[in-house]
């Protein structure tokens, strides 16, 4: 296990240094790719591997279909102001085919896991001759895996998995000694904009994480459209953490007079440090009843607003 570096004792600067270091002397003369998200984790990790690599490191954003509206463009926007170039590589096909017909929470995770590292990654990194894959595990992604509460979907050495033998790379990872609340003074001692260093956190298999049930088209287009509901809202609430989650069954409401089955959405939004525990944000009612009254308008075939408040632990972050 690694050892924990606490935001209180980071030293940034020694931090940043020794990792561009070990980036360095660990790929030597080759060339590395890096999987950017967007999320705080893969843009820290990005800006670490530019500073050692510059052009020898190549930073792939895949368009899996599960991202949030207009993802894809604006990050890559926000790097092309930094100086690095970001290629998008559409693998929307490829990761809705595997999800087809999975409704089993850690299924979904395994077979998104699958698809991005054996297929789509394994495929670029295979054609660009890269040996090495830079990556932003985080500490509390490795304690919610090996505790059992959830497959975080970029752990592997402590599963047993040696990502060399399983896809044909190395995996490097320079922030997992760091939970959130340090990766975040990584980040803007490197120079993000607030934009990207002190955005909430975003699940690795995106989108996909608030479904419950099976993953499709349409279905990620109702959790995307409540999720910018559910962000213009919150933006403002200073809370650590906010989404929407798609029920999978129906449930009965009404419309224009007449009984209507339609989809239910549950709001979360949470209070929290580093991730490791967390607390129903208490919202006024009048935001809450904005948020039921815009998600309903906006989003086609919801009858049901719900709010989760059920702290972590027992409830965790996200729902699956």
């Amino acid at each position: 296990m690694a050892m924990e570096i606490t935001a209180q004792e980071l030293n940034t600067e020694l931090f940043t240094d020794t990792g561009v270091k070990k980036i360095r002397e660990t790929v030597g003369e080759g060339t590395a790719i890096n999987a950017l998200s967007g999320g705080v984790d893969s843009s820290v990790v990005t800006m670490l591997g530019h500073k050692a690599l510059g052009k020898r490191l190549r930073t792939i954003f895949v368009e899996n279909g599960l991202m949030r509206d207009g993802e894809a463009e604006q990050v890559a926007g926000f790097f092309r102001k930094l100086g690095v170039t970001v290629e998008v590589v559409d693998a929307r096909e490829e990761f809705f085919a595997t999800l087809a017909g999975i409704t089993d929470p850690e299924e979904k995770r395994e077979a998104i896991t699958q698809s991005f590292y054996r297929n789509v990654f394994g495929r670029i990194v295979r054609e660009s001759g890269a040996q090495y894959l830079l990556q932003g595990t985080i500490l509390t992604d490795i304690d919610e895996t090996v505790a059992g509460i959830k497959r975080q979907h970029n752990v592997f050495e402590q599963l047993g998995i040696n990502p060399q033998e399983a896809f044909g790379y190395r995996i490097l990872e320079p922030l997992i000694q760091l939970r959130k609340d340090g990766v975040r003074k990584v980040g803007e001692a490197l120079g993000l904009p607030a934009e990207l260093f002190d955005r909430i956190p975003f699940p690795g298999p995106a989108l996909a994480a608030r479904i419950i049930g099976e993953v499709t088209p349409e279905r990620i287009d109702t959790v995307r459209k409540a999720t910018a509901v559910v962000e213009r809202l919150l933006k403002n609430t200073c809370a650590f953490q906010y989404m929407a989650i798609l029920h999978e069954d129906r449930v009965t409401g009404m419309r224009d007079g007449n009984r209507d089955f339609g989809r239910q959405i549950e709001v979360r939004c949470w209070d929290s440090v580093d991730a490791r525990k967390a607390t129903p944000t208490r919202l006024p009612f009048e935001i809450l009843d904005k948020l039921a009254g815009d998600i309903i308008r906006e989003v086609p075939g919801v009858v049901s607003v719900t709010y989760n408040i059920a702290s972590k632990p027992p409830s965790t972050i996200e729902a699956i």
